[in-house]
């Protein structure tokens, strides 16, 4: 029997074949049956381009459902070395591929005039654009024993007067966050989320398989079919240092996430099963 609730595509990162380069993440998220896409934007000059992004997607039969903006440690310098300029240009690439959905990072703590104006920037760029701005809960750093603030505002956008919000279930591991609750407290602010597990006994940012770790993974999800959520489940797994693995991981990835999500019509999720008996 169909699912009642309104479908919920299921995306891959490109991040999730790293270091493998977006077209290699295209072709499989087409062969494991992915809906679609969530692009990376980084030194892989496919990335960058709309056309070539544009074309992989017709190739391959998949939606583009969000991009990445490059604001990571690691890409500092692509697309602009201004922070707004990242930002401009993905939103102009979402535009350009037809993604509803931009994915960014806080700003780093050194970033102290990009951070003044950060949510009063990223309100007004959704509006003028019609682009969703979804800012990532990130997580407090280890030096030397103790946790330091990188990010500004802060890291939990929770608080924040954000409009959207993308939850990362590794990042909430690596928090000591309780993501359940944060789900909860963001309501229809969630849009987007990041799904991967992570260990509550590491400093590092895990991006496990789901279900492999400590985070509610399948709670989540679950949650996600009855809350009204309008936005995209986008698996960003670590696969890089298992790439003999990294189809299997994948496969499993999305049987977890559809089968959470009450799309596998043979195996009904937890919460279904619940109700019946």
């Amino acid at each position: 029997m169909a699912s009642p609730h309104p479908h919920i595509p299921v995306g891959l990162s490109t991040a999730s074949v790293y270091p493998e380069g977006a077209a290699a993440a295209f072709e499989m998220a087409a062969e494991l049956g992915y809906d679609g896409v969530e692009v990376m934007v980084w030194a892989d000059p496919i990335s960058q381009s709309a056309g070539a992004l544009r074309a992989l997607a017709d190739h391959h039969g998949l939606d583009i459902v969000s991009i990445h903006a490059p604001t990571l440690l690691l890409t500092q310098r692509v697309l602009s070395a201004d922070p707004w300029g990242k930002i401009d240009g993905s939103i102009e690439l979402a535009q350009q591929v037809g993604a509803p959905t931009v994915v960014l990072h806080p700003p780093f703590r050194w970033q102290q005039a990009y951070a003044r104006g950060f949510a009063d920037g990223v309100a007004e760029r959704e509006h003028e654009s019609g682009i969703t701005l979804a800012v990532e809960n990130m997580f407090p750093w280890a030096a030397r024993g103790r946790q330091v603030q990188a990010y500004l505002p802060h890291w939990d956008p929770v608080p924040q007067p954000y409009d959207h919000v993308t939850i990362d279930l590794s990042h909430t591991a690596t928090a000591r966050s309780d993501a359940m609750q944060m789900v909860l407290d963001l309501g229809d602010r969630l849009s987007h989320i990041h799904l991967a597990d992570g260990m509550l006994t590491t400093l590092k940012d895990d991006h496990l398989v789901p279900g492999r770790g400590t985070q509610p993974c399948a709670e989540v999800l679950q949650h996600l079919t009855t809350s009204g959520f309008a936005g995209a489940v986008v698996l960003e797994v670590g696969t890089r240092r298992r790439p003999q693995e990294r189809e299997a991981d994948l496969r499993e990835s999305l049987d977890f996430a559809r089968r959470h999500l009450g799309q596998l019509a043979d195996e009904p999720s937890a919460t279904a099963t619940e109700s019946a008996s």
